[in-house]
């Protein structure tokens, strides 16, 4: 079979802990090795399974491993090379000195994936179901490897290295080759790592983002930004599950107000939503701790054989040759058109939206042609390019 990463995020509050509990109690039942992670610095997994978690990996059950990552300690225990080799780097541009390494942004969430990667190419776990903080913390984490990597392209001569690649159908449009890892120097060899890390983070095949909500305004207002960003970022999300659903039955009229506004914004997820698989959590009389508890989610909710299937839901962002240049589609469902800002700078197309800005880096055969014309239509930014003359910003 094989091996997956399946994130799951949402907004604080949501239950999205319970839910990625019950997909790896689940998986370990089926018998397929499996390891349920933590990212969020708020870690209750240990509450969860009520036993007392370290900053190691911890086994809990047959086929079942649970893991709260410490990224300061796995900073400076599983990858304290690359952390001083990283700082050194960083402190010789005058960006950072190496003994604030740990204080700069984004680092600590780095470290985190750079473990999850590392324990997916072990090949140990067959799954990988990851706990990740709250939106807005989850969206940094993903996106951090790109955007380093982007700084590194500005700051360094990394040369033939630093052509991005975009997607297989770039690397078979553009004829990219990479150069021998041998001949790199170690910053080429960092950068490479990072654009691994990215690859794995967008492979379709292996890893999906999942998204957690609950039929409340704020809540569902905060989940439509969240799947337009992760899809901007050219994340896979695969599906949306609604947790907490009232009984129709519940048979107290203190509810029919409820359950009136819970079937409105449960209509709106589904419409909103409708390419996804959308799964309906029933809300429980009891608190959902205890393997018993979350055992309940997994026999109502997660009986389909194939609920860890790869469902690739759109295509990736990509370019395609037309008859007059390229042109670059970038998925966006659920965006606002007139709160989209489109401009080049220098060798990058950079998109803004909201309070999120994604800078996507052309290849080199784009590096003389300017944007001729921007259209966004059914959920998808067409960005035309012809050849001419431009004025980098």
């Amino acid at each position: 079979m094989d091996r997956r990463i399946i994130i799951f995020t949402g907004k604080g509050g949501v239950g999205k802990s319970s839910v990625a509990a019950a997909h790896a109690l689940k998986s370990a039942s089926d018998g397929i090795n499996t390891l349920l992670v933590s990212t969020d610095m708020a870690h209750n997994l240990g509450d969860i399974f009520e036993t007392k978690l370290g900053r190691q990996i911890e086994n809990v059950r047959p086929c079942l491993d649970l893991y709260e990552i410490d990224p300061q300690y796995v900073m400076e225990n599983d990858f304290a090379d690359i952390m001083k080799y990283l700082a050194q780097i960083l402190a010789e541009k005058d960006i950072i000195g190496i003994e604030e390494m740990g204080m700069l942004p984004g680092m600590e969430e780095l470290f985190s994936l750079l473990r999850i990667a590392q324990l997916h190419k072990s090949g140990t776990y067959d799954r990988i179901i990851v706990d990740c903080a709250p939106t807005g913390e989850t969206l940094s984490l993903l996106k951090f490897p790109e955007l380093l990597s982007w700084y590194m392209e500005k700051l360094f001569p990394i040369g033939k290295v630093g052509v991005r690649v975009l997607s297989p159908i770039s690397k078979q449009l553009f004829k990219i080759e990479m150069p021998n890892r041998h001949a790199m120097n170690d910053i080429e060899k960092m950068f490479v790592k990072l654009m691994e890390l990215e690859e794995l983070l967008k492979d379709r095949q292996t890893t999906s983002i999942r998204i957690v909500t609950t039929p409340e305004k704020m809540v569902v207002e905060e989940t439509k930004r969240n799947y337009m960003y992760m899809n901007l970022y050219d994340f896979n999300v695969d599906g949306l599950y609604i947790n907490r659903i009232l009984p129709q039955d519940i048979g107290n009229d203190f509810f029919d107000g409820w359950l009136e506004i819970q079937q409105r914004y449960i209509a709106e997820i589904c419409e909103t939503f409708a390419a996804l698989p959308i799964y309906r959590i029933p809300w429980y009389d009891e608190e959902l701790k205890g393997v018993d508890n979350i055992l309940r989610i997994v026999n109502d909710v997660l009986a389909d054989d194939d609920i860890f299937g790869t469902k690739i839901i759109n295509d990736r962002e990509h370019f395609e040759q037309t008859d007059d240049g390229y042109l670059l589609r970038v998925s966006m469902p659920g965006a606002d058109k007139g709160d989209i800002d489109l401009y080049q700078a220098a060798a990058d197309i950079v998109i803004k939206t909201g309070n999120f800005k994604r800078c996507i880096p052309l290849p080199n055969i784009l590096r003389d042609h300017v944007v001729s014309g921007a259209k966004f239509e059914d959920g998808v930014l067409n960005i035309d390019f012809a050849k001419g003359d431009r004025n980098d910003e």
